[in-house]
């Protein structure tokens, strides 16, 4: 007698296969491992007793008379484990192909279940072979890169020494910072400086931008040859227009606070920043402009910092979004400004009226003021009834590594702002007569034409009514530093300005707001492409007057630059002003023509692509400062020449002579002022210095003892004398 797999008894030297008329299927051999089959018959074999049990203790009669063999004694439905389920050697089968029913599998099934459909096991099945195939593709790839990688390996050349494999990894290397470097300047745009000199000489070639000219394809629009004679700035009644509201917003972070003090400290509050040179005006042309400091959500460790220091000082907005730079903080820079942008109205008494907009009677009650905003507005905030902001003309972006002289910044603001509208493609011209309205009123009278109010006669009064202000279209205006190559037009990043129209336009437009992630710059220049007026934006570029720091090495980096080395400039360049003039500027922006000489980019100061070296060693603070003005005896000092650093800094122009006497007309933004040191040196020479050197006073003063002791002065003598006030 003997037991099965299930714990049965079964008769010996029975064959397993049929018994009755019940058909046994084999059992599946490939369930089980080797390893179980064959330990299995051999305790089976030393375990098998010599009588063999009755047949009808294992299988009933009235199951052998059925003539059905159960459903589920099949192979393939009752597979038997490959686990056995006894420890014990003696419930191991002898034979590995013998398979036995039990009690559930005399169960006679349902009828649901004797005509199920298999139509799940067929999509069980595809989705099987298409993993199955997939598998096999894989292992098809992972053998090859394993053969192909061990017959690398096994190549006589590859390194299996220590030695060998330290000196492959140099040499892999260095073959991936050369292969990056080549990446980086076939990638760059620029590969070699821009004649700034040129810029220069001529601003009218490169003021004006057309994205859309009437017969030429985009971007480029010859210009005349006779038309290149350069327009003065400032123009003479550049004080007697009415001073422009501008909100300028200075990216920054939260970790920058020494560069907000810089920013603090120097341009943003200083008098030569504000009232320009010389006397200035008393700050009345900035009056208007208001800095701010424009952040996003500030770090957990930076929070309490960054909250004190806006108790502090007044001047920080925090956006409600992450810290970022080219994943839409600009667009929610001017969306916010849209709502919360306010500026100061026209404190002071003007011979023009101002032009009135469409935004020129919204009004706010004043903010808190910053320690760095214009006396007016202090002095304005301390009366009785404190006068209503108003929207500013224009909302500026500028970074906290760009030094800014506001004065010369609102100069050239208004001047565009009181320009008239060029008409469809035609020419702008210089000046709007037409958006200048003379006044004999009170300055009463004249703020009340501001606000739109007409004048009415008044009883009793002798003031004679003043003339309505001309309401005129929206300016369309924008502003920068105009960047051509190849691939982008846009305006340099560093500072930038849209008139009020714009700005508003952009934070309402939804195709707008689908176009801020990328170049904040180049993402804004694409804004006024989808502008519904596109065609009239006027796309205004500054190239002379902004520039890099001298240290940068850039394409863009010169000496700091004033109107007198900018007018020798002009002197020297006027042999160029003909038709390959104009050709060499459009060489510069892009096109195919041939490039311009390299004198026009020569700087006495820096060069392209090399690290700025003193002139000499060992100078003192003020002399390497002086080194670093273009066109300065102290920047071409060299070693062994016959001039001396004492030499050069007493016979250095003052500050009255490098303005040429005017109060604007010089640098508007120095860019790329990546150390704080270099933006300290920035502050000194253009804000810093005496309005005449020891030279000049001396030579004043020469020329006062010759006229007290001479009664009759001799004709040299008259004419020095008109050579020193024409330069003081």
């Amino acid at each position: 007698m003997a037991f099965n797999a299930a714990g049965t008894l079964r008769p010996a030297g029975t064959n397993t296969r049929r018994l009755g008329s019940s058909l046994l299927y084999d059992y599946d051999s490939t369930s089980s491992t080797d390893s179980d089959r064959l330990h299995g018959r051999t305790r089976l074999a030393a375990a098998e007793p010599d009588d063999p049990p009755h047949p009808d203790f294992l299988y009933p009669h009235h199951h052998l008379q059925s003539g059905h063999s159960s459903i589920s004694s099949t192979a393939t439905s009752t597979p038997m484990p490959s686990r056995s389920t006894s420890p014990h050697p003696q419930f191991y089968p002898f034979d590995s192909s013998f398979s036995c029913t039990s009690d559930s599998e005399n169960e006679t099934p349902p009828d649901f279940l004797r005509n199920r459909n298999l139509w799940w096991r067929e999509n069980r099945r595809s989705w099987w072979s298409a993993s199955r195939r997939r598998r096999k593709r894989d292992g098809r790839i992972l053998r090859f890169l394993k053969r192909w990688t061990r017959r690398l390996i096994r190549h006589p050349l590859f390194p299996s020494q220590p030695i060998t494999i330290v000196l492959s990894l140099i040499l892999l290397s260095i073959f991936a910072i050369c292969l990056t470097l080549l990446l980086i300047y076939i990638l760059n745009p620029d590969k070699e400086p821009l004649p700034w000199r040129a810029y220069c000489s001529n601003p009218s070639l490169t003021a004006n931008f057309d994205p859309y000219p009437p017969s030429e394809p985009y971007p480029f629009h010859r210009v005349d040859a006779s038309s290149t004679k350069p327009s003065p700035f400032p123009p003479q009644d550049l004080d007697s227009l009415s001073p422009t509201g501008i909100f300028i917003g200075v990216f920054s972070v939260d970790s920058s606070f020494e560069r907000r003090m810089l920013v603090r400290t120097t341009w943003a509050t200083h008098q030569r920043s504000r009232d320009g040179a010389g006397e200035g005006d008393d700050g009345i042309g900035t009056s208007r402009t208001i800095v701010r400091f424009i952040l996003g959500q500030p770090r957990k460790d930076w929070e309490r910092r960054i909250k004190l220091e806006m108790e502090t000082f007044n001047d920080i907005i925090i956006l409600p979004m992450s810290e970022n730079m080219n994943r839409g903080k600009t667009h929610t820079f001017f969306s916010w400004a849209a709502i919360n942008a306010w500026v100061p109205p026209v404190y002071s008494n003007i011979s023009v009226t101002p032009p009135s907009f469409s935004y020129s009677n919204h009004t706010a009650s004043p903010p808190a003021l910053a320690p760095h905003d214009s006396p007016h507005a202090w002095q304005d905030q301390y009366t009785a009834v404190p006068q209503s902001w108003v929207r500013p003309d224009y909302v500026v972006k500028a970074d906290d590594d760009s030094f800014v002289m506001l004065a010369e910044l609102e100069a050239r603001l208004r001047v565009e702002l009181h320009t008239k509208p060029k008409s469809s493609h035609g020419r702008t011209p210089e000046f709007s007569s037409m958006l200048r309205t003379e006044t004999t009123a009170s300055f009463h009278n004249t703020t009340l034409i501001h606000r739109g109010l007409a004048a009415q006669d008044m009883s009793g009064s002798n003031l004679a009514s003043p003339i309505a202000p001309q309401v005129v279209d929206d300016p369309l205006i924008y502003w920068g530093y105009l960047v051509t190559n190849r691939l982008h037009k846009f305006m340099a990043g560093e500072l930038y300005a849209l008139s009020w129209s714009l700005v508003d336009w952009a934070a309402k437009d939804p195709a707008v707001k689908g176009v801020t992630k990328g170049a904040e710059d180049k993402q804004t220049a694409k804004w006024m492409k989808l502008h519904p007026r596109s065609s009239e934006i006027r796309w205004v570029s500054e190239r002379c007057w902004i520039y890099d720091h001298p240290r940068s090495g850039t394409v863009y980096s010169h000496g700091f630059l004033y109107p007198s080395e900018a007018t020798r400039i002009k002197r020297s360049m006027m042999s160029y002003m003909d038709k390959t003039f104009i050709d060499a500027l459009e060489s510069s922006q892009g096109s195919n023509l041939p490039s311009a000489p390299a004198a026009w980019a020569y700087s006495t100061v820096s060069t392209f692509g090399v690290r700025y070296v003193p002139p000499l060693p060992d100078l003192s603070i003020r002399h390497s400062v002086e080194a670093l003005v273009e066109g300065s005896d102290m920047s071409m000092i060299r070693e062994g020449s016959p001039m001396t650093p004492d030499y050069a800094w007493t016979h250095r122009e003052g500050r009255k002579t490098r303005y040429e006497g005017k109060r604007v007309g010089g640098t508007v933004v120095v860019h790329f002022i990546k150390k704080n040191i270099w933006y300290l040196e920035t502050a000194l020479a253009l804000l810093d210095g005496e309005e005449q050197s020891e030279f000049e006073k001396f030579q004043s003063q020469e020329i006062e003892k010759a006229l007290a002791r001479t009664p009759t002065q001799s004709h040299m003598t008259r004419r020095a004398a008109r050579t020193q006030r024409r330069l003081s």
